[in-house]
C-alpha cells in the first residue's frame, strides 16, 4: 500500500488524527519495527512532528517504543480489535434470535453490551407500526441503575463495585420512577440473580416498560443483554419464558455450555 504524505487541511484536529491513522497504517504494513527516519519518510512528515505523535500514541499503548529506538503497533490495538470483533460476534450471532423475538411478541427487541458505567445498544427488531413511545437508535447509551439489561450487568458485579458505580454515577434520576437510593439498588439486584431476569418498570422513560435476560459467551461471561422494551401497558409476563430461552439459544450458539460448570 503506498502511504501519501499527509496535506495540510487548516484543521488542527483532524489533521492530527489523519497522521495518527498514516502513522499507524504504515505500521501495520510492515511485519519489522520501523525507526523514526523510516516513519517519517514514509508518512512525508517532519522527524519531531513524527516524533511528538510517536510519543502521544505510546503514551496510550497504541504504539510500542522499542529499546532499540524503533516503533511497532501497541497492545492496546489488539484489546480494541478483541473488542470490536466481541461485539460484532454478538450482533451476526443474535440478528435472527431477535427476529424471532419480535415476530412473536409484536415489541421492540434490544440487544445491548455494557461499556462502563452505561449499556451501548448495539442492535435492535421493531415495527415502524408497533405503537412504541421510544425507541432507543443502535448505538445510544443509557444507565445502568435504570434499564433492564443495564439491572442484569450490575447484578452480576460484586457488592463492593455495586457501591462503587452508585457513588461514581450518584444513582442519576431520570423520572418519579428511577431508583436513587443504593438499598433499594442492591434489593432489586438480588432479585434478578434469584429470578434470572431483570425489569425496567418506566425507570428511563415514562410510558416505557422492559424486561431483560443476560446472553453469556463460551466462557462464561456476561457479555451483552437481551431485552424487551413496550409501552407500559402492553408488557406481558408470559413473554419472560421465551425472553429466557432465547437468551439462551444465543449464548448457546456463543458457545456457552452450562453443564460445563458442574462437571469435574
Amino acid at each position: 500500500m503506498k502511504h501519501e504524505p499527509i496535506i495540510e487541511s487548516g484543521k488542527p484536529s483532524i489533521q492530527v488524527i489523519e497522521r495518527m491513522m498514516n502513522l499507524l497504517d504504515i505500521l501495520a504494513d510492515h511485519s519489522e519495527p520501523l525507526s523514526l527516519k523510516d516513519l517519517s519518510r514514509l508518512s512525508g512528515l517532519h522527524p519531531s512532528t513524527t516524533h511528538r505523535i510517536l510519543h502521544d500514541m505510546t503514551v496510550k499503548h497504541f504504539v510500542e517504543h522499542l529499546d532499540s529506538g524503533s516503533y511497532r503497533l501497541g497492545l492496546r490495538l489488539l484489546e480494541l480489535g478483541s473488542i470490536v470483533k466481541s461485539r460484532l460476534d454478538i450482533r451476526e450471532t443474535a440478528a435472527d434470535h431477535l427476529r424471532d423475538l419480535h415476530r412473536r411478541t409484536g415489541e421492540t427487541i434490544n440487544l445491548s453490551v455494557r461499556q462502563g458505567d452505561e449499556i451501548i445498544y448495539i442492535d435492535r427488531s421493531y415495527s415502524e407500526g408497533s405503537g412504541m413511545q421510544v425507541v432507543r437508535a443502535v448505538g445510544d447509551r443509557a444507565p445502568l441503575h435504570l434499564t433492564s439489561t443495564g439491572k442484569i450487568f450490575l447484578s452480576a458485579d460484586d457488592r463492593e463495585s455495586i457501591r462503587s458505580y452508585a457513588k461514581r454515577t450518584g444513582l442519576i434520576e431520570k423520572n418519579i420512577n428511577s431508583i436513587t437510593n443504593l438499598a433499594d439498588l442492591e434489593r432489586e439486584l438480588q432479585q434478578i440473580r434469584e429470578k434470572g431476569f431483570a425489569r425496567d418498570e418506566e425507570e428511563l422513560e415514562l410510558g416505557v416498560r422492559c424486561m431483560a435476560a443476560g446472553i453469556l459467551d463460551d466462557s462464561g461471561k456476561l457479555v451483552a443483554g437481551l431485552s424487551i422494551s413496550a409501552p407500559a401497558e402492553r408488557l406481558r409476563d408470559e413473554w419472560i419464558d421465551d425472553l429466557l430461552q432465547t437468551a439462551h439459544r444465543i449464548s448457546a450458539a456463543l458457545g456457552h455450555a452450562p453443564s460445563r460448570q458442574h462437571s469435574a
